[in-house]
């Protein structure tokens, strides 16, 4: 066994990250679309001879990276030991280690003599490969099918030989082809560098050294993470949360649910009660649902260390095929993204009943997918246009959330595109890109704002799609902070504005030369109380724009003089008056809680009284918050059969929010946003 010290350790791992990030660079500097070379949506990794992930750079994308050994997994299984020098691998199939079609991965392997020791992987989002829309996202697809081509683990390049009908037949069923044939030659410089790279290490080190120095680093990995997990208590924590899915036009939420189990060094994440599959956009496969638990899992216990295959070893994964969490042909899995978010969100808000000082409101929950395409009347060329207008993040115990955001999934992604790369390459105008006035969630540290972004299309031709989320139900807030405002879309045509039918879902609406899509994007959840927000805060908020002054006064109890300043007598006033936006409750046990047509929602049953006090009508969208941070949401039905002064809630539900029978819970109505309220027609800022 070769002795290794830790010098040269640190020097080989530094090495093979400094080849990532070199082929990133290369990416960056070759690809054709402004979907990598500008808002960098692509990410490369280093795997080993056995499929294990070695090294990646701090800028790449988690949401591309964490899933990567699903699909590294899925290409050794098809083609095993028939893997030969000049060989390339190409897949992006979304059941078998996937994220949505669009990501496509290649793999390289590199050899050492006989010895296959790295495979060289690259993901980058190609802006189409098919499908109903330009762009390939459809908010209202049914099938796969209508999502593109489904590029199963296939040899591309066959010891050094292009297979050019394999390339061809897939060229020719993408829009903007030239594009598409860019990119892919772009991906293939990256791994021709890091194959380089590689055998400069290698002729420097020797191939049992790296070998070596690689399980060390992977095997000081798992050490530190099962570290991290025996300081949580050993237990079962719980949560659950919705997606938004449309059937017959209808809202029909589908449930996620994720219990996380801790024993000695060891999590398990049971995703099991999690609504079976639809024939909607809502349903990704388990490399996507599980990479959420892992990057939160990684944001929780190490955000500093770059990941490799030793985070995985101490965690484990049920969810079971056919659900939403583990998708089987032939359901669509465009909002891959969205799946991705909440369980990052399910993995937090679990964590939180063990780790409560660590826990934030929820960020805006989705990618927001924006896609425009058509016929450029510059060029007389097909264009597709694609960005992820972004939000707020989550106000936490020590500061603010950040507003117009990435989020944690997204590392070097840079979401905003400038107004100049989108003007100079596509036939649109950006109107307004700015923050958006009272979008966060109110608390006594509030979350970030989101965007509102106005579009117009200079084309006669030219079609938007979307696959959106948080539309109806709104990013949650903790320890008593308000929900952030939802996601809303909308199209300005002749002056008026029209929002979608199925809010955060569409699909190849026409655009008429001139209109405008108008993207209001979510805030950021607060954190505690609004009314123990420090005045001076709220004034500076107010002063700024970000804060309306009835907002400031209704939810914060902060009067402010004619200058601009915080009147502490009146604010001492108000805030003695302001009272508390819910009502205590009593929990009534029963047995199931949740009802739906595809999809499956939580029904809160409460007596009229109640209703009465709160203002409450059926189908209201409420949340319960118990001793842990984090809410439990869910849909009102008024029963004459409930005692007077209670809710029911079934055993999840108990678990989730530790009340037992008879126990007090906080119930609070989360106000629903119309179209009225939302700044779709110039206004500037959301009611509460």
């Amino acid at each position: 066994m070769i002795e290794l010290d830790p010098i040269t350790v640190e020097v080989v791992t530094e090495r093979l990250i400094a080849i990532v990030r070199e082929m990133r660079a290369t990416m960056i500097r070759t690809a054709y679309s402004v979907t990598i070379n500008e808002m960098k949506d692509f990410s490369c990794a280093l795997f080993d001879g056995m499929g294990r992930l070695v090294a990646q750079s701090r800028e790449d994308l988690p949401v591309h990276v964490v899933p990567m050994p699903w699909t590294v997994e899925a290409i050794l299984e098809t083609y095993a030991d028939d893997v030969n020098p000049g060989d390339i691998f190409l897949m992006n199939d979304a059941y078998r280690g996937g994220t949505h079609l669009n990501d496509v991965t290649m793999l390289y392997p590199i050899f050492d003599g006989d010895d296959l020791v790295f495979f060289a992987a690259n993901r980058s989002h190609w802006d189409d490969v098919g499908g109903m829309v330009p762009g390939s996202m459809s908010g209202l697809a049914t099938e796969i099918l209508q999502e593109g081509m489904r590029i199963p683990p296939i040899r591309i390049y066959d010891q050094g030989r292009p297979n050019q009908p394999i390339l061809d037949l897939l060229f020719n069923n993408m829009r903007v082809p030239e594009n598409r044939q860019g990119d892919f030659r772009a991906m293939l410089s990256t791994c021709r560098v890091a194959e380089q790279r590689a055998q400069e290490i290698l002729e420097r080190h020797g191939l049992e050294s790296i070998i070596a120095c690689v399980d060390r680093n992977i095997e000081r990995t798992e050490s530190r993470t099962r570290e991290h997990i025996r300081n949580l208590p050993d237990g079962t924590y719980y949560a659950e949360d919705y997606l938004e899915f449309y059937h017959d036009g209808l809202f029909d939420p589908v449930l996620l649910r994720l219990a996380l189990g801790v024993e000695d060094d060891t999590i398990h994440i049971d995703f099991s009660g999690s609504s079976e599959q639809v024939a909607g956009v809502v349903n990704a496969s388990l490399a996507v649902s599980a990479a959420g638990a892992v990057i939160a899992l990684k944001a929780f216990f190490d955000p500093e260390d770059p990941i490799n295959q030793g985070i995985f070893s101490p965690l484990t994964f049920t969810a079971a095929p056919g659900t939403v969490v583990n998708a089987t042909p032939p359901v669509p899995c465009g909002a891959h993204a969205e799946i991705r978010r909440r369980t990052i969100t399910l993995t937090a808000a679990a964590l939180a009943a063990a780790m409560p000082e660590r826990m934030a409101g929820d960020m805006q929950g989705t990618s927001n997918h924006t896609l425009i395409g058509g016929v450029d009347g510059r060029t007389g060329r097909n264009y597709v246009f694609y960005e992820v207008p972004v939000g707020g993040s989550g106000g936490f115990l020590e500061h603010d959330g950040s507003s117009v955001f990435g989020t944690v999934d997204w590392a070097d992604n840079q979401p905003i595109l400038p107004a100049e790369a989108i003007e100079v390459h596509f036939p649109l105008e950006v109107v307004r890109e700015e923050i958006l006035t009272d979008s966060c969630g109110h608390g006594r540290h509030r979350g970030g704002f989101g965007l509102q972004m106005e579009l117009k299309a200079l084309s006669r031709q030219a079609t938007f799609s979307l696959v959106s989320d948080r539309a109806i139900v709104p990013p949650f807030g903790v320890l008593g902070g308000t929900s952030g405002a939802p996601n809303a879309y909308g199209i300005r045509s002749n002056g008026q504005v029209t929002p979608l039918s199925t809010p955060g879902k569409a699909s190849g609406v026409p655009l008429s030369q001139n209109d405008v899509v108008v993207a209001c994007t979510a805030g950021g959840g607060g954190y505690g109380d609004p009314r123990e927000r420090e005045p001076n805060l709220v004034a500076t908020d107010v002063t700024d724009g970000f804060l309306s002054p009835d907002i400031a006064r209704d939810l914060y109890g902060v009067a402010m003089t004619e200058s601009g300043d915080v009147d502490t007598k009146a604010t001492e006033k108000l805030r003695a008056e302001l009272a508390a936006d819910w009502l205590d409750v009593s929990v009534v046990s029963e047995d199931e809680s949740c009802v739906g047509d595809l999809g499956r929602h939580r029904v809160f049953r409460v007596h009229p009284m109640v209703a009465k006090k709160m203002d409450l009508g059926d189908d209201d969208l409420i949340e319960a918050l118990g001793v842990v941070p984090v809410p439990l949401r869910g849909w009102v039905r008024i029963s004459n059969d409930m005692p007077a002064g209670s809710v029911s809630l079934d055993t999840w539900g108990q678990r989730q929010l530790q009340a037992d029978e008879g126990s007090t819970v906080h119930l609070r109505l989360l106000r629903r946003w119309t179209a009225s309220d939302l700044p779709l027609a110039n206004e500037r800022s959301r009611k509460h």
